[in-house]
């Protein structure tokens, strides 16, 4: 028995996955991309990863000041969103008094914070040390108060093509509890929530190797953010730092990123201490659901 081709028409392997076997990915002569699970010439293994690249790395920066025998380090967080972050100092030399193992904190939207100070035992000799930087956005104190999503597109009727905990990528912690909705390219989505844009990705094609694709992420009030993607290149319309309303218009659906077919990833994150993982939440109508795609031989 075998799963037959899926053309990418929306249709989101909803029970694709189920075995160990590996999922192929291949192109055909129309240039139509292909998923199935046997070896077919010029195919190659479909390999889904629980990641989300957002590049903080360019707005969250560690700055270290050297002011005659001390070294002050410092958080910058340039996001319109508060930023969790860790300091370790390792290999420390030349270090008078005590200095903690590490230092965690949690940086306002657009501020700097101190984080660590530590001063030269003998002032004429320089300070080593290593450091270890890490960070994740949110505030882990924050706790996500109950709201009913109105549905984050217009139009339709659409159908979930995976859901919470789908075998074929619905299984890491931050995509656990994440739904897809199978929809034609260039569906208008939509602020299902109010709050603050925090990070737009708006140049990725399709067949892209970043796996979010196009996305748009929104702080909301209670510290969760709602994270909207596979959005159509170049159709993103809010700015990092823009307030939205339920409806605001963010993008249109697309087909970009580690996408099996047009569609809409729809998450809520909240941060659990380091680290974004996705959570459970309700829509406020029913969203149908595909049949289980049928095995035939």
């Amino acid at each position: 028995m075998r799963l037959p081709y899926l053309i990418a028409c929306g249709l989101l392997l909803s029970g694709f996955g189920a075995s160990a076997a590996p999922v192929y990915k291949f192109i055909d002569a129309n240039g139509v991309v292909n998923y199935t699970d046997r070896p077919t010439p010029g195919a190659q293994i479909f390999v889904f990863r629980d990641r989300m690249v957002e590049h903080l790395e360019q707005q969250v920066h560690l700055d270290i000041h050297k002011n005659g025998s001390s070294t002050s380090f410092i958080a910058r967080n340039d996001l319109y969103a508060p930023v969790e972050v860790e300091l370790r100092l390792t290999g420390l030399s030349n270090v008078g008094g005590e200095v903690p193992n590490s230092v965690r904190k949690v940086v306002p939207a657009r501020t700097n914070l101190p984080l660590m100070v530590v001063t030269a035992k003998q002032p004429a000799r320089p300070i080593a040390f290593t450091q270890q930087f890490r960070y994740a956005l949110g505030d882990p104190s924050r706790q996500p108060q109950p709201y009913a999503y109105p549905l984050p597109w217009v139009g339709g009727p659409f159908r979930v093509s995976q859901g919470p905990n789908g075998k074929f990528s619905h299984f890491g912690p931050r995509s656990r509890y994440a739904v897809d909705i199978a929809m034609p390219k260039g569906t208008p989505i939509v602020a299902a929530r109010a709050g603050v844009v925090v990070k737009i990705e708006n140049g990725q094609s399709e067949g892209s190797s970043e796996a979010s694709g196009n996305f748009v992420r929104v702080l909301h009030d209670d510290g969760t953010m709602g994270v909207y993607l596979h959005l159509m290149q170049g159709s993103v319309s809010v700015n990092e730092g823009q307030p939205v309303q339920v409806g605001t218009a963010l993008g249109r659906s697309g087909n970009t990123g580690n996408s099996t077919g047009p569609h809409l990833h729809f998450v809520i994150q909240r941060n659990t201490g380091m680290a974004l993982e996705s959570i459970p939440y309700q829509f406020n109508q029913p969203v149908g659901n595909l049949p289980n795609f049928a095995l035939s031989r």
